[in-house]
């Protein structure tokens, strides 16, 4: 499959879910201390390196952005899905969210000074991750952290159904913390801490928090 199949098939899925999505997904957050305290730390990383835009890159209906501003930071949303724009705007009025792709990311080079994918990265296929990781050293600046959270595990499956029952087609692609420290590390990144937990988000989740090396 070539990268336009997988794309509009995942732009497709979440327009079609984008409504149950955020129904589904809303309160996650409030279930999941110990990833609150991760995005907390994130946060504070931010306002060390003196703050700035903080992009959540693979958005979907806004809850991190919008969680992250709660937090203070000025952050905005990026995501590949009209559908899932068009209710992270009516849940955050006010908050920026733009249609993109991480695959192209379309942010000038050191513009933002933190950023998040957050069970974003689990979409994109294996062969598509370190163009996807190069954009992200790309657009942050030196020193700048980045939060990555994704279902651990070593299969990929497709997804038919989801969010409510809807139709969906997409590839959910687990992974172990020791492949994507790797990409992590030859994308010029280095990785300060990780770890894997269970939470409301999923039954057994990766986090890593990593930095823009010089």
């Amino acid at each position: 499959m070539n990268a336009d199949d997988w794309l509009a098939d995942t732009r497709t899925s979440y327009d079609t879910v984008a409504a149950s999505y955020a129904e589904l997904t809303r309160h996650l957050l409030d279930e999941t201390p110990e990833e609150r305290a991760v995005l907390a730390l994130f946060a504070d990383l931010v306002r060390a390196q003196g703050c700035g835009l903080v992009a959540d890159v693979g958005c979907g209906t806004g809850r991190i952005t919008g969680h992250l501003r709660n937090l203070g930071l000025d952050a905005f949303g990026i995501d590949l899905s009209p559908g899932m724009l068009d209710v992270a705007r009516r849940d955050h009025p006010g908050v920026r969210f733009d249609l993109g792709s991480m695959t192209d990311l379309a942010l000038a080079d050191a513009s933002v000074a933190g950023l998040v994918a957050w069970y974003s990265l689990i979409h994109i296929p294996d062969d598509q991750i370190s163009s996807v990781l190069a954009h992200f050293r790309r657009v942050l600046r030196p020193g700048g952290p980045l939060l990555l959270s994704f279902h651990v595990g070593d299969e990929s499956q497709l997804k038919t159904e989801g969010y409510g029952g809807h139709p969906m087609k997409v590839y959910v692609h687990r992974r172990q913390h020791d492949q994507t420290i790797g990409w992590l590390k030859k994308a010029g990144f280095a990785v300060e801490t990780h770890k894997t937990l269970a939470s409301a988000e999923s039954k057994l989740g990766g986090i890593i928090l990593a930095r823009r090396q010089p």
